[in-house]
């Protein structure tokens, strides 16, 4: 039975490992899990998802800025400083809480922009293994353990380790920036990879398959 500490550890380290190594050690095989056993883990690791929360809209974020220690402070020293009338002071005060406010406004609208784009990218259903029967299922079910097919024009709906594949390439462009389309193979790497852009032996998440298959 695999926890959660099992999987972070598996997980951490599947690029530099053997594919066999990997899959008994999340308790799997070529042939995949039972429908069973992924019921179970669905139970235990919950859903292959970000999790879900109501989008702020700007006024919210904006507002948000408002709400540290030190912007409190602060607008405690602007109404001193413009009670004592110490108006320049007071001035630089009001400067600064301004420009703090958009810049946090700006980076948090970014982010949430960025998560909001994430769930739309996110491939709504998967191909998968299941006792060695092949299974359309809801990406969101997936669980660690689960062998995914892959083939040409795939929306990669979970990130995983590559098991087996045929002249697979994948567009990474939505993760690393790069246009042209990635070699991947089930060859482990070196230990000295720490980018992901060098983990020739993963998919990621939302990245697209332009040829080849796999399953990973």
């Amino acid at each position: 039975m695999i926890n959660s500490s099992d999987v972070t550890s598996i997980a951490n380290s599947a690029p530099f490992r053997n594919a066999d190594l990997v899959l008994s050690g999340l308790g799997s095989s070529y042939e995949g899990i039972s429908h069973k056993e992924a019921e179970h883990r669905l139970s235990v690791f919950g859903r292959n998802q970000l999790e879900q929360q109501s989008s702020l809209s700007p006024l919210k974020i904006f507002l948000n800025q408002f709400k540290s220690s030190i912007v409190a402070i602060l607008i405690f020293a602007l109404f001193a400083s413009a009670l004592l009338g110490e108006y320049t002071d007071a001035a630089v005060i009001m400067a600064i809480l301004i420009l703090n406010a958009i810049l946090g406004f700006v980076q948090e609208f970014r982010a949430e922009k960025a998560i909001q784009d994430l769930k739309k990218m996110a491939a709504p259903k998967a191909k998968v293994l299941r006792g060695g029967k092949l299974k359309l299922v809801d990406s969101s079910i997936l669980v660690p353990g689960d062998v995914i097919l892959l083939e040409e024009g795939d929306k990669v709906p979970a990130d995983a380790r590559i098991i087996e594949s045929s002249a697979l390439q994948v567009q990474e462009s939505s993760l690393t920036g790069e246009s042209m389309p990635v070699s991947k193979s089930p060859s482990p790497v070196s230990q000295g990879k720490t980018s992901i852009q060098d983990w020739s032996c993963m998919v990621f998440s939302s990245t697209i398959v332009t040829r080849g298959k796999a399953k990973a």
